[in-house]
């Protein structure tokens, strides 16, 4: 009995606190806010990384309608937010949740992995032990206050158990951005171009993740277009300009 405990403790991606609402959240170690957004069943959600400790911290269930910070540089001890109340902190007023902080410790940043997925940078629960993915014990960090030599390490996971589904999703956007391209310009049209980069950024939006890798490269495809629609339309004569309005 005694080992089963130990084994299931050992295999948590975070600690949950009980705690009231209103109750003030702060920073565990110096470092960066690298997101501080509302997330599915985390209500308000912050992660900090410390870079200089090979880690980031992740605080979950806090309150949306209070006071939220905003990313940028932090403090140990700085106020980052506080719990949220049962049916805002990824409760309902259908289904509420009793007000809790859940606070998760990685080995390394937050960009070194993708926004879905069991590598998932925001992950409360994965079929793999959270420990072999990074995850460490939030308390016995902060209570041991020792760092390693050369700071915490990540382990290296397979690319595509990593980034599978964000690399196929990266790809089809690239694709589908491609061909509207190409469309665009043997029909000499600069509007698709227009929508295609849109719709793109769109995507990058949804994906809530907008630092990492796919992230940062659909953003970087809808820019491009943008540019190639505009250097068409600035090139295009104004007799051309005027018909196709």
């Amino acid at each position: 009995m005694v080992r089963t405990v130990l084994l299931v403790v050992a295999c948590l991606a975070a600690e949950d606190y009980p705690l009231p609402a209103g109750t003030p959240v702060y920073a565990m170690a110096d470092g960066r806010v690298s997101y501080s957004g509302r997330m599915d069943g985390y209500g308000w959600l912050v992660i900090i990384d410390h870079p200089q400790f090979g880690l980031y911290s992740l605080y979950g269930h806090l309150s949306p309608s209070r006071w939220t910070i905003e990313p940028g540089p932090v403090a140990k001890g700085d106020p980052i937010g506080s719990i949220g109340d049962a049916d805002e902190n990824g409760g309902t007023r259908e289904r509420t949740m009793d007000p809790h902080l859940h606070l998760g410790v990685r080995a390394g940043r937050r960009a070194d992995h993708p926004g879905s997925g069991q590598w998932r940078w925001m992950a409360g629960w994965t079929a793999p032990c959270p420990q072999d993915l990074g995850w460490l014990q939030p308390s016995a960090i902060i209570v041991a206050q020792h760092v390693p030599a050369g700071g915490f390490v990540a382990p290296h996971g397979d690319f595509f158990a990593k980034w599978g589904i964000e690399f196929l999703l990266g790809v089809v956007c690239a694709l589908v951005a491609l061909g509207v391209s190409i469309f665009a310009i043997r029909r000499n049209q600069t509007l698709p171009l227009f929508v295609a980069s849109v719709a793109l950024y769109a995507i990058a939006w949804l994906l809530q993740d907008q630092t990492t890798r796919v992230g940062i490269l659909i953003r970087a495809l809808s820019v491009l277009l943008v540019v190639i629609a505009a250097v068409r339309l600035a090139r295009r004569p104004a007799g051309a300009k005027a018909r196709e309005e």
